[in-house]
């Protein structure tokens, strides 16, 4: 191996510093090093970028052209028009899957009875959930830690939700709702994604503080959103008691708190004022 001594005039005069380089790459500096490191490796990247982008298709192509063309504001129109897009779609899919359940005190009760005892323990022993799954108060249960079977059986806790709060003929839902009663739940906001499915909502800011008596999740002054909706309840509270069944399944295939705050208030009078 033959070398080359350099002096850098700054380094020479700093210290006197010698620096012995490879006769093929007479750099001085990390960003030398870098420029001709990636300057052989071009050749390898623009192979394996063309090599990718023959076998993808046509219009995720086009959409990546003009996103490269767009600045920063169109950019975020664009992915808020798409983001508003995939929310529509998702609940027409559930409109559909909803209107297949029809929705009727029958079907409430045999919801609520399947499901009463199901807890994080039960859905991992009859694998709904992995035994790798967080632990409660932690992170969000992603899909990865759901089988099959349990992200079906999410995606039927979700879709029994929206029927017990938004449900009427148009999603062939026959409830007799007889009172009206104001759900309120708190969660954190980076875990409110969970319940994107809520169509009449109000959302507020809020601050928790929960000192987990096993400290896995303590909480001071915690980023958290308050989801408060209205919904018509049944006789005998049938609706009230389905959707806290719905939120505990969804908790725990899902949202992974300890405890997921859910309180019901029955309302004397309520109406929307033009």
């Amino acid at each position: 191996m033959s070398y080359v001594l350099e002096y850098t005039p700054h380094a020479h005069q700093a210290a006197g510093a010698v620096e012995y380089m490879q006769e093929d790459v007479s750099v001085t500096t990390i960003q030398g090093v870098t420029r001709q490191i990636s300057k052989e490796l071009s050749p390898l990247f623009e192979q394996r970028l063309r090599s990718y982008l023959a076998t993808q298709d046509k219009e995720w192509l086009v959409e990546q052209i003009v996103r490269l063309t767009m600045d920063a504001h169109s950019l975020q129109e664009m992915d808020h028009k798409i983001m508003h897009e995939n929310k529509a779609k998702k609940r027409d899919e559930r409109i559909a899957r909803l209107r297949e359940i029809a929705l009727d005190r029958d079907v409430l009760a045999r919801f609520v009875e399947t499901y009463k005892t199901y807890d994080r323990a039960r859905l991992i022993n009859d694998g709904f959930l992995l035994g790798t799954t967080p632990v409660k108060g932690t992170d969000l249960i992603k899909d990865g830690f759901r089988t099959e079977k349990g992200a079906a059986l999410l995606t039927n806790a979700k879709d029994m939700l929206f029927g017990m709060l938004y449900g009427d003929e148009t999603t062939n839902t026959d409830l007799k709702r007889i009172q009206e009663v104001m759900l309120s739940i708190t969660l954190a906001r980076h875990k409110a994604i969970a319940l994107d499915l809520m169509k009449a909502s109000t959302e507020m800011s809020a601050f928790g503080t929960w000192q987990d008596p096993e400290s896995v999740s303590n909480d001071v002054h915690a980023d958290d959103v308050v989801v408060e909706v209205e919904f018509g309840d049944v006789e005998g509270e049938l609706v009230a008691t389905g959707i806290l069944r719905a939120l505990s399944l969804i908790n725990n295939l899902e949202v992974n708190e300890e405890i997921l705050y859910a309180r019901m208030i029955e309302i004397e009078k309520s109406t929307l004022i033009q």
